[in-house]
Order: structure tokens, then C-alpha cells, then sequence
């Protein structure tokens, strides 16, 4: 099963933070958690679990560019979407400066909130400071490297690290070969399942912590999945 993004809502309209909950999670693509207060908030946000926090700027204790503001001294680098009902230049600077991705307008359409959320976690993975963890490994596609838990950096190839970018967005679902030959490779003719096969094995000597024992980068049904 692939494994859900994390996502946290901050807002005190209850209804509107489980309706947006529910709907969030019945895509399949979510695991979402929820907090009413700015205060719940920078503390639930602070420990760094979700990966996009939809936040509400019109909070009962702390105005929520606060919150915003809070979260990244605290080192939240995910991206914070706020959500408010006033339409306004200034609403929208402010919210920006406390260092905000995106604003949202109240009331608005699931389908294009939605369409956001995916957007700015496709930039979070495309970024230059862009880290996965695969197993025990942080993983950085810009510098095509894993470094393990004792800091030791493993370097990877062009093709191995497209490889895992790949797997990586499946979420743990099994890729075809020739899925996969034609995302990293391409439509080329002179490639065969057999390269792909001799980068797995090589890979797998990088990363596989015993030899002949795949627990990371597992074959599985004519494919490959990275095991979550």
C-alpha cells in the first residue's frame, strides 16, 4: 500500500477542518491531522511530521501569520498554505512575509485546493535542498546522494538516482520495468530490461544493508517498489 502524505490543518472552524480532512484522506493520497488553536499548532507543526500545513489565519488565541512566523524559526521548512476570508493585498503580503507559500481565499473549491496542495509538494520535490528518507538513508536527488546514520555519503549515478526519484513518487506501489525504462531512459530502442536489472543490482549493492537480501529495493510483481 502506498504510504500517505502527512498533512496538518490549523483552523478553529471545526466543520470546515473535518470536512476538508474527510475529503483530503478519501482521495487515498493523505493521512491528515488536525489542531483548533495557533498555539496547538506551532507545537504539533514544530515536530516536523507533516509535510504541507494548511493554516488559518483567523485563529482564536494567535493570529495565524504568527503561527506561520513561529513555525519557521522553529525550522518548519514544509510548505504553509494560509487560508483566510479577507481579500486583500495586505492580508496577502503579510501572510507572505511570515514566510507563507501560498494564500488561499475563503470560500473556495476543493478541486483547486487540492490542485495547489499537489503543486507545491511537487516543488518541494524538485527543490534543490530536497531530502527523502529511504530506510536508514537521507536521500538528495540534487546531489545524488544517501547519506547513512553515520554520516557516511554513498554517491550515486545519474540513472540511480532518477531510479529512486521514480520509486519514490509510486509510494511504495511496484513500477514496471518497462514503465521505469521509459521514464529514466526513455523510448529508446537500444535499451532492454537487462540495463535496467544491472542498475538495480548496483544500486542495491549500495544500499541493501546484507548481500542477497533486498529490503529496500524489493522485485515485486514484474517490477520494483522502494519498501516505505
Amino acid at each position: 500500500m502506498a504510504q500517505a502524505t502527512s498533512l496538518l490543518i490549523i483552523d478553529d472552524d471545526i466543520d470546515l477542518r473535518e470536512a476538508l480532512a474527510e475529503q483530503l484522506e478519501l482521495s487515498g493520497e493523505f493521512s491528515v491531522e488536525q489542531v483548533g488553536t495557533g498555539l496547538d499548532g506551532v507545537k504539533k507543526g514544530s515536530e516536523g511530521r507533516a509535510e504541507l500545513i494548511l493554516l488559518d489565519v483567523d485563529l482564536p488565541d494567535i493570529n495565524g501569520r504568527e503561527v506561520c512566523r513561529r513555525l519557521r524559526e522553529a525550522g518548519v521548512r514544509s510548505p504553509i498554505v494560509m487560508l483566510t476570508g479577507e481579500d486583500g493585498e495586505k492580508e496577502t503580503i503579510g501572510g507572505l512575509e511570515a514566510g507563507a507559500t501560498d494564500y488561499v481565499t475563503k470560500p473556495f473549491r476543493f478541486a483547486v485546493l487540492l490542485a495547489r496542495i499537489r503543486a507545491h509538494l511537487r516543488n518541494v520535490e524538485q527543490s534543490e535542498e530536497a531530502v527523502f528518507r529511504i530506510g536508514p538513508y537521507q536521500f538528495r536527488p540534487a546531489q545524488k546522494s544517501l547519506t547513512d546514520e553515520k554520516d557516511k555519503r554513498i554517491r550515486l549515478t545519474d540513472k540511480e538516482t532518477s531510479i529512486l526519484k521514480y520509486l519514490l513518487r509510486a509510494r511504495g506501489e511496484a513500477v514496471a520495468r518497462e514503465e521505469l525504462l521509459a521514464e529514466v531512459w526513455g523510448y529508446n530502442a537500444g535499451v532492454t530490461t537487462h540495463t535496467l536489472e544491472t542498475h538495480i543490482y548496483r544500486l542495491r549493492q549500495k544500499i541493501e544493508p546484507g548481500k542477497g537480501h533486498a529490503r529496500l529495493l524489493i522485485t515485486d510483481g514484474g517490477g520494483y517498489r522502494l519498501q516505505a
